[in-house]
This record gives C-alpha cells, sequence and structure tokens, in this order.
C-alpha cells in the first residue's frame, strides 16, 4: 500500500443503517436534536465508514438488533 492510501476495510454495512433509524421513528434532526448521534457520525454512517463501538452499541439499542444485522465481513 502506498503511503497516504487508506486500504479498503473488509467490514461493510448490510443494511441503510440511516434509512433502518428513520424507519424506527429516528431521522437525522431527531438524533443531532436529542444529541443521541453527533453530526460526524451520522456522517460516517452515510459515507460507509465504521463508527465507533459505543455508537454500534446505540445503533443497535435503536434497532433492537445486533451488530451482525447490520455488518458483514467481505473477503477480499
Amino acid at each position: 500500500m502506498r503511503p497516504g492510501r487508506r486500504q479498503a476495510m473488509p467490514i461493510k454495512y448490510k443494511v441503510d443503517v440511516i434509512a433502518a433509524l428513520k424507519e424506527a421513528g429516528y431521522n437525522t434532526t431527531k438524533i443531532r436534536k436529542d444529541k443521541i448521534m453527533g453530526e460526524a457520525m451520522l456522517q460516517k454512517i452515510r459515507s460507509g465508514q465504521m463508527v465507533s463501538w459505543a455508537t454500534l452499541e446505540t445503533i443497535c439499542e435503536l434497532l433492537n438488533c445486533q451488530p451482525g444485522d447490520l455488518l458483514e465481513y467481505i473477503k477480499e
């Protein structure tokens, strides 16, 4: 890998997390207003980047699911 280039993550979201949160009654305005998650974490989710374990835990709690319901490992 060349310096300065990020290697692609083999772990991907299986679902559109933002859409799933919205369907569960948590639109992005409510999430920010209620201080459930900050804009930086929402932006990471939108762009397919991994979030912190704490944020993943929050998402699982809101959606009543397990991390495996949201993420998958893709062998490169």
